[in-house]
């Protein structure tokens, strides 16, 4: 019989617990009846809608929400249809310069996000000027990281389909433009659906990148909103506000995990029909 591996899960407990008990209890005090961020004094809402200062009424915090939203979507808009052309023309380009080229749409992952941010504030500021520093800089950076998650996600996919049904596609009558639309595409449909909400997500969080193209308090992100405000007597509505961006997230992230873990449910369905 093999033994239990109690050591390995009581330390993968532990580490699950001090990940999350900091992030609960910050979710804990936006639900605070006082201004208090270490005193529990009663449950309220009143930091998220009614109450004065709060996400629903503060100008500055609903400004950073809308901002970020607004960024998000952008982001995932853009993204999402240039990642999954991309993984495309990369499956199908066969040549020495391919794995180069493979190899280039990894480097925004492993590129430390801070000399990301940097170099992109030194492009915009210096080359192409006609780009404004704020929301326009601020999608083009986002894209410029998030095309590689989309990259990956799609190309895995693409990996696993091969080239069988575009081909039964093109023997049965169809061009490369309709087997791609009819069976390519509706094939890669988890994929892109998770590449984006993982795009949307990770622009939501971003901060790094969003502070270098930030030029003033008008194009503040939540992350930003967040950084700057907790160091002059923050009130638990900045609780209430990073409670708002982290349901958001992690509202994408499951969305993206319940749709590739369907997919997989399908196949293995059709697998098992097949026998």
């Amino acid at each position: 019989m093999r033994r239990r591996p109690i050591f390995l899960a009581t330390l993968t407990w532990a580490y699950v617990v001090w990940s999350l008990v900091p992030v609960l209890i910050a979710i804990q005090f936006s639900f605070n009846d006082g201004k208090s961020r270490s005193a529990w004094q009663g449950f309220s809402t009143q930091w998220y809608v009614g109450g004065t200062g709060s996400v629903a009424e503060d100008p500055s915090l609903r400004l950073a929400l809308t901002n970020t939203l607004i960024l998000a979507v952008l982001t995932t808009l853009i993204a999402t249809p240039l990642g999954v052309a991309m993984a495309l023309g990369l499956s199908r380009w066969k040549g020495r310069t391919s794995r180069a080229a493979n190899g280039l749409m990894l480097l925004p992952l492993a590129t430390p996000e801070i000399v990301m941010g940097s170099a992109l504030y030194l492009v915009f500021t210096n080359l192409y000027l006609f780009v404004p520093l704020g929301l326009p800089a601020q999608v083009l950076g986002h894209v410029t990281f998030s095309v590689s998650y989309v990259v990956v996600i799609v190309r895995s996919r693409l990996a696993s389909i091969g080239a069988d049904y575009e081909d039964a596609a093109r023997d049965l009558g169809c061009n490369r433009l309709q087997a791609l639309r009819l069976i390519l595409l509706p094939l890669l449909s988890p994929a892109i659906f998770a590449s984006a909400m993982i795009v949307f997500a990770s622009s939501m969080d971003d901060f790094v990148i969003s502070s270098f193209l930030s030029p003033d308090a008008s194009t503040a992100t939540v992350p930003i909103k967040l950084y700057t405000a907790v160091r002059n007597a923050p009130t638990p509505a900045l609780n209430a506000l990073a409670t708002v961006l982290l349901a958001g997230s992690a509202l994408a992230l499951i969305l993206a995990w319940l749709v590739l873990r369907r997919r997989a449910g399908t196949k293995a369905l059709e697998e098992m029909a097949s026998f």
